[in-house]
């Protein structure tokens, strides 16, 4: 690794412990009068400093495994439908029209089924 000021840029100050402009050397309190010792910790706005004891431990089960059980159903009949969808088109490719009607109507009948699940339970959404 160089250390090295990359072309066209000027050399920065060399770095020193010590500043030699007094105004750096002050305590932070001075140089940063905004920052309070109250700032974050006792500000009175700060209603919750973050996720405390036990945070990510589900707190209702059953509505965990019931979108579990939902996501696992829709993305099997994604899946399903990918499928169906590439034997569609070859079938269709191949001039089997009579086989690749029936393919979309699979297709339809999976989607709707899709959506009679989403309407299953509105007041989860």
């Amino acid at each position: 690794m160089s250390t090295e000021e990359p072309e066209g840029f000027p050399p920065g100050p060399a770095y020193t412990p010590g500043s030699a402009q007094p105004r750096l050397n002050r305590p932070v309190q001075e140089r940063y009068p905004q920052i309070r010792p109250t700032s974050g910790y006792g500000d009175p706005r700060i209603q919750h400093t973050g996720p405390g004891p036990g945070a990510g431990t589900e707190q209702e089960p059953e509505r965990s495994s019931k979108l579990t059980a939902r996501l696992v159903l829709a993305m099997t009949v994604v899946i399903g439908q990918l499928w169906g969808l590439s034997v569609v088109v070859d079938e269709w490719m191949t001039g089997e029209t009579g086989t690749a009607w029936w393919g979309a109507g699979f297709l339809c009948l999976s989607f709707l089924v899709v959506l009679a699940l989403w309407l299953l339970d509105p007041k989860d959404r």
